[in-house]
This record gives structure tokens, C-alpha cells and sequence, in this order.
């Protein structure tokens, strides 16, 4: 039986993606507090909710 090799290109690669925001994410929290980076996850979950 052959199988077909099929190459398509991805228009969206999800992993690449989330590794580029969880990168930013850590750059942002680098040297930060807990308060500062609780503030911080309150202001961007707030984000979140609202562009929905």
C-alpha cells in the first residue's frame, strides 16, 4: 500500500505563534515582583475579556 506524501504550508503555525507571545511574556515578567506580575496578569486577562 502507498501513502501519499503531502506537503502543505501552513497559513497559522500555532506552535511557532505561542512560543513567540510566551517568550514576550517572560521578557515582560523578567526581574518582576509577584504584586507586579499579578498587576500584570489583571491588566492583560481584563484585555482578554473584553476583545471577546
Amino acid at each position: 500500500m502507498k501513502t501519499k506524501d503531502k506537503k502543505t504550508e501552513k497559513d497559522f503555525d500555532t506552535v511557532k505563534t505561542f512560543r513567540k507571545i510566551k517568550e514576550s511574556i517572560s521578557k515582560e515578567l523578567e526581574g518582576k515582583s509577584t504584586e507586579q506580575i499579578l498587576e500584570y496578569l489583571k491588566i492583560n486577562s481584563l484585555q482578554l475579556h473584553m476583545a471577546k
